[in-house]
């Protein structure tokens, strides 16, 4: 009778996780920004069905920003939005009348500066066979710069400088182009470079594509560096090859807004499906990357310019010690740190005239830590501090 009972539990329970529809799915939350990048593989796949699954899956997921890429029928988007009722989109039609790169946002969250094309020149085509399109927006009046892209796919792996037709260095020259943009034009900026970049974060620095962001660790990061690095193919975007090949590139202004180990997801919506063959099928034969980030927060202190305010922590996320820096506090200033239960674990004083302190965290445990800028007794500003030994 028991091991009929325990055979019984075990059905019920395996019935129930099979029994998951897509109205299960769930990533946004009201207090973070959702940005999520997704290969759609030439939008409709499956035509009608496609639409139908892809309008379900974002109502569920309840995203802010959606990238999206291989959209391949503009009546088709245009239908895809049309069923949205809380979204808006932009495409630009290109040859033959499909497009290619497309944005998807929530139109009463997501406050639009200004979304175009750059490096669209014939000069540019080998290195971007799809113009990179660049979102300027605010999300609660704060301003982010998100950058949707297709690189070139396919290649041996071996990246070949000297051969300006090798699909590696087709890539590489891409990301440096990237970079190169970005460190003109957003020196200071939250930037979030996304998309299907067709190549992996794990090759050795000889070949890989994205060396020189990682050359520069200190003003860029893979956010999903974590998934990348997985000895579970589960999490990985491309399950076919399989690998992992849909990224979210950050700049240093927001290393300190997500958590890598919770914030930042592949989201297996074919177990909301029935499997990989009836998602493959009819959506996509690319998993989508999504991350959530958590906004600054300012408030007090009437009589203090923020504009003239900073407060930067720097190396964030860190293993042992980590730099806090700030200027134009006033008098009887403290920084405040919370662990992610809420408890105050410590509290620090800022000697007047100075514009750093160090806080040692060795005996601390690793996770999520929240630090707080006390100035004339006000929160001027609060930050998040991931501790990863």
């Amino acid at each position: 009778m028991k091991i009929l009972l325990s055979s019984l539990i075990l059905f019920l329970s395996v019935f129930s996780l099979s029994a998951q529809t897509i109205e299960d799915l769930n990533f946004g939350t009201e207090s973070t920004l959702e940005v999520l990048t997704w290969n759609l593989e030439w939008f409709p796949t499956n035509g009608q069905q496609t639409i139908d699954y892809v309008t379900q899956i974002i109502e569920a997921l309840d995203v802010d920003v959606l990238a999206v890429q291989e959209i391949n029928d503009t009546n088709a988007f245009k239908q895809l939005l049309d069923n949205l009722e809380d979204y808006d989109g932009y495409f630009k039609s290109g040859y033959y009348g499909g497009l290619e790169l497309a944005y998807i946002y929530k139109k009463d969250v997501i406050e639009i500066i200004d979304i175009y094309e750059i490096y669209t020149t014939s000069s540019y085509w080998n290195a971007f066979p799809r113009a990179p399109m660049v979102m300027e927006m605010k999300y609660k009046d704060e301003k982010y710069v998100i950058i949707n892209n297709h690189y070139k796919c396919c290649g041996d792996g071996i990246l070949n400088l000297n051969d300006s037709g090798d699909e590696e260095s087709r890539r590489y020259e891409a990301s440096r182009l990237l970079k190169e943009y970005i460190d003109s034009n957003f020196p200071n900026e939250k930037v979030i470079v996304l998309g299907d970049l067709n190549d992996i974060l794990t090759d050795n620095a000889s070949n890989n594509v994205f060396q020189l962001f990682f050359d520069d660790s200190s003003n860029y990061y893979f956010a999903d560096t974590d998934l990348a690095l997985s000895d579970d193919p589960s999490k990985w975007s491309y399950p076919k090859w399989p690998s992992h090949i849909d990224h979210l590139l950050v700049t240093n202004e927001l290393f300190e807004n997500y958590d890598p180990a919770s914030d930042v997801q592949t989201i297996k919506i074919e177990d909301y499906m029935g499997g990989w063959g009836t998602y493959e099928a009819n959506v996509s034969d690319h998993r989508p990357v999504a991350m959530k980030i958590t906004p600054t927060v300012i408030s007090g202190l009437d009589d203090l310019n923020f504009s003239d305010l900073t407060f930067s922590i720097y190396p964030n996320p860190f293993k042992e010690s980590t730099t806090l820096s700030f200027k134009n506090v006033v008098e009887d200033a403290k920084i405040e740190i919370y662990n992610i239960n809420g408890k105050k674990v410590n509290l620090i004083s800022i000697p007047k005239g100075e514009a750093s302190i160090v806080w040692d965290a060795h005996s601390f445990s690793e996770g999520v830590y929240f630090v707080k800028l006390i100035s004339d007794g006000n929160t001027v500003i609060t930050k998040k501090l991931i501790l990863s030994k």
